[in-house]
């Protein structure tokens, strides 16, 4: 990495936070650690941060809403954590604009590793490749602009997080091809899938209502039932 990325750690757990804090040091961050939600977001607010890692269970403020009020104004890459392992929980954090979800217990290795593939993803978001210039789709009512990021729906500006991004770009550079979740999970998180269908379903859900504002009329993506989903060319 060009720079020291930095971390937010927020749990309201002393001995996570500063577990995570010395694994994420010895790996070459710069943690900045809060223990409830509103000191999330106040640490948020003062210090340039790169990715925030939310423990959903926090007092005064959950880490839901603090990953909300952060995907007001920034794309940077949220993961959660929770003790809870039911796909509802994960539903509700990836629903709101969440980038992954850990359980409790994790190990920090884990944790580790996910912070920096989630950080190269933003990285390359963030990165203006000129060579990159001619990767540009336009579809009827779809523009994207890979170097710089831009995409509009119906000649509106959208605004997406890294991975929003990712596999929206999988989908569109590939008119009239239907990929599975799988297929999708693979190719955009870079990992095998074991079972993450509805981890690519939620953010397809969050990619439609920034497309089109739900609109089932106005559908950009479409759902090939029992086989994936698919952008028309």
């Amino acid at each position: 990495m060009e720079k020291t990325a930095t971390i937010l750690m927020a749990d309201d757990d002393p001995d996570i936070a500063e577990l995570v804090e010395l694994h994420l040091a010895s790996e070459g961050f710069r943690v900045f650690k809060a223990y409830d939600g509103r000191e999330a977001l106040q640490v948020f607010a003062r210090e340039h941060i790169d990715l925030a890692i939310l423990d959903i269970m926090m007092p005064k403020l959950d880490g839901i809403h603090v990953c909300e009020k952060i995907r007001e104004i920034s794309t940077i890459p949220v993961i959660m954590l929770s003790a809870k392992d039911s796909e509802a929980d994960k539903v509700s954090g990836l629903g709101i604009g969440a980038d992954d979800y850990v359980t409790k217990p994790f190990h920090t290795g884990e944790l580790a590793a996910r912070v920096k593939s989630q950080l190269r993803r933003y990285q390359r978001f963030g990165v203006q490749d000129r060579a990159a210039r001619t990767d540009v789709v336009k579809l009827e009512n779809l523009y994207m602009e890979k170097e710089s990021h831009k995409v509009q729906a119906y000649g509106r500006d959208v605004r997406l997080t890294p991975l929003e991004f990712d596999i929206l770009y999988l989908l569109a550079s590939n008119p009239g091809k239907v990929f599975s979740t799988d297929e999708i999970f693979e190719k955009v998180w870079k990992e095998k899938s074991f079972e993450m269908s509805n981890t690519v379903m939620v953010h397809i859900r969050r990619l439609r209502e920034k497309l089109t504002g739900g609109s089932r009329e106005r559908q950009i993506i479409k759902t090939v039932w029992g086989v994936g989903y698919k952008i028309e060319a």
